[in-house]
């Protein structure tokens, strides 16, 4: 007997919005390397979704198309889907689950105190902490209170892993318990 394989958009439903989409829900941002892919910020630009540039400024050409942006995810929306199949297993970013209450401008200034960071001989650096891959090998070596620098106000974060079919969610306060969890997208031989 088969089971039933869920679409890999049902499966990023149940784990981005397990409590459903509705006002009191948190909330759930795409946070974009433009670095990644030229078509990053046209995407974000032409979604009609709320977004913002986590650089200040008037920024060049080159600089605005390989900046680092805060997009709302909605699932009802076609620019989500459009985001996830071009995006999924490309390390175009992370995700952030913050509370209905957090606005998008609070989340803007949080993720910018996390954009640099000083080397061990004083040396200022970018910090892609966005990065899928940055933030895979970097959280679980956080003390509590790196950990909790880099959260904020957010919940969870989200990052695929380097498969494409699995991600793995950080809880911001684990309390306790795992302080990440992976989830599968599980194949038609897992099921069969």
């Amino acid at each position: 007997m088969t089971q039933f394989r869920p679409s890999q958009n049902e499966w990023l439903t149940t784990e981005f919005w397990p409590q459903g989409f509705n006002n009191a829900a948190p909330k759930v941002y795409a946070l974009l390397d433009g670095a990644r892919d030229p078509g990053i910020e046209r995407l974000v630009r032409n979604s009609g979704a709320e977004f913002t540039c986590l650089y200040a400024g008037e920024l060049s050409p080159d600089l605005s198309a390989a900046a680092p942006y805060l997009l709302h995810l909605d699932p009802q929306q076609p620019y989500t889907w459009q985001l996830l199949e071009q995006s999924w297993g490309q390390s175009w970013g992370c995700f952030a689950v913050a509370p209905a209450q957090v606005a998008l401008e609070e989340l803007r200034s949080h993720f910018r105190t996390l954009l640099r960071v000083t080397d061990p001989d004083g040396n200022l650096l970018v910090f892609r902490f966005y990065d899928p891959r940055v933030l895979r090998v970097y959280l679980p070596t956080c003390t509590p209170q790196e950990r909790a620098a880099i959260f904020g106000p957010t919940i969870k974060l989200i990052a695929e892993t380097g498969t494409g079919h699995s991600l793995i969610v950080y809880a911001a306060d684990p309390a306790g318990g795992p302080s990440a969890r992976v989830s599968g997208w599980p194949s038609a031989e897992e099921l069969a």
